[in-house]
């Protein structure tokens, strides 16, 4: 007899000094948004997520498809939606979390450029039916304890780099009280290839980025540099810091 999956912690609201929090039930936070900045990116590390734009020529950084597995307060979803104006797919299995990001985070309803998915992701990246149909992959899927990723596995990573396109790029957070970042950074380097994974130093509260790549031919550093200043003009986000940090995966 299979075991039915423990039930879905609910998503509960905390807001201090202008910033609305995300939880689900515990005081760890799972997003974070600035009431009076709705489209900004509250959390460092968030903003790390968004580095997969350096990976992408200036000329195609906003098109394609945007995909996030796990919505947290909706902070990517809205950037990606609304200040880059790309096809945003969300892919979130606690329906508690969609309603708190409807009510308490902005997230807008579906339209032409944004659908909410609720399904487990790993169920979304293995269907053959996205094969090859994601630009941008971000990958930020943790429990109520945020004590290590829900899904960590080779066999993930393999279907994550399966739906993404030639030239794709996805953005995973590592960060975890009991993760080991070595282990998992090697499932993803199993999964794409080490000469196409990379990541950024942690950020001060442990969270490190990985960014892995399909396809990616690594430009110089001139054209990097001219990237990095493309995001900076027109999207607010320190794209130069960026650059100072990523270092070849180094297993």
């Amino acid at each position: 007899m299979s075991r039915r999956p423990p039930p879905l912690a609910p998503a509960t609201m905390s807001e201090q000094d202008g910033v609305r929090y995300l939880h689900l039930g515990t005081p760890w936070v799972q997003g974070a948004m600035r009431v009076r900045k709705p489209q900004a990116l509250e959390l460092e590390y968030v903003q790390r997520m968004m580095a997969w734009m350096l990976w992408r020529p200036e000329a195609e950084v906003t098109l394609g498809h945007a995909v996030q597995l796990g919505l947290g307060a909706a902070s990517i979803t809205r950037f990606t939606h609304k200040a880059m104006r790309m096809r945003t797919t969300v892919v979130e299995i606690n329906p508690t979390v969609i309603s708190a990001c409807r009510i308490w985070f902005h997230l807008p309803a579906d339209d032409a450029r944004l659908t909410v998915v609720e399904t487990d992701a790993a169920r979304w990246v293995a269907d053959p039916r996205h094969a090859q149909s994601v630009d941008a992959l971000c990958v930020d899927l943790y429990d109520h304890d945020a004590a290590a990723p829900v899904l960590d596995d080779e066999a993930f990573y393999r279907d994550c780099r399966a739906a993404l396109a030639h030239g794709g790029v996805m953005a995973v957070n590592l960060f975890g009280r009991d993760a080991s970042f070595a282990a998992s950074a090697r499932r993803i380097a199993a999964a794409f290839g080490p000469e196409q994974v990379w990541s950024l130093v942690p950020t001060r509260e442990g969270n490190t980025v990985v960014i892995a790549a399909r396809g990616v031919d690594v430009p110089d550093r001139a054209t990097l540099s001219a990237r990095a200043d493309n995001i900076e003009a027109r999207f607010g986000l320190p794209a130069r810091k960026w650059l100072r940090m990523v270092r070849p995966l180094a297993l």
